[in-house]
């Protein structure tokens, strides 16, 4: 832990993490999700309903949990996610999560090859890396510039962005 990032593990990742990466699969060429963030020859962004990929709702939970107990708050949290898919040779561009009411964003890494690319989280005063590891969270501030490294891999690269923030309704 630190005052940049806050990683956690889900408990018994192994098997939840076949099941999301063979639901994916299903849907991943599919007319049926919605892809945003096209930069750099690819879309950052893939949005699957939990219906799709019901082996989400674990992780969901989870992440959910763990957002409240560092938000230090027993409420109901909105929260949204969405797939990261890098291809060998791709990168996610420098951005932030705070356009909108987020208290809180993180990454769920699903498939991390090794040398599949680092999280970078831009502070003014660092750069903090993380290697992306399997079942490992990285919860940070949405107004951190962060962005991946290339996928130096001969393999794909699957993470899972999400937001949180205070349910007001």
């Amino acid at each position: 832990m630190t005052d940049t990032a806050i990683i956690k593990e889900l408990p018994d990742f192994s098997v939840v993490n076949l099941e999301i990466m063979q639901q994916f699969n299903q849907y991943r060429d599919s007319d049926e999700i919605r892809r945003t963030h096209y930069f750099a020859g690819r879309y950052e962004n893939i949005y699957l309903d939990l219906e799709k990929i019901p082996a989400m709702q674990n992780v969901m939970d989870q992440a959910h949990r763990y957002a409240q107990q560092i938000l230090k708050i027993d409420q109901e949290l909105k929260r949204g996610f969405w797939f990261n898919l890098m291809m060998p040779g791709q990168v996610t561009q420098s951005h932030t999560h705070d356009d909108d009411d987020e208290c809180l964003s993180a990454v769920y890494y699903i498939d991390t090859p090794q040398d599949s690319g680092d999280l970078l989280l831009n502070t003014e005063a660092d750069v903090f890396r993380v290697q992306p590891q399997a079942g490992k969270f990285v919860f940070f501030s949405p107004d951190i510039p962060h962005e991946v490294t290339e996928n130096k891999s001969n393999f794909e690269r699957l993470s899972v962005g999400m937001n949180f923030g205070i349910d007001l309704d």
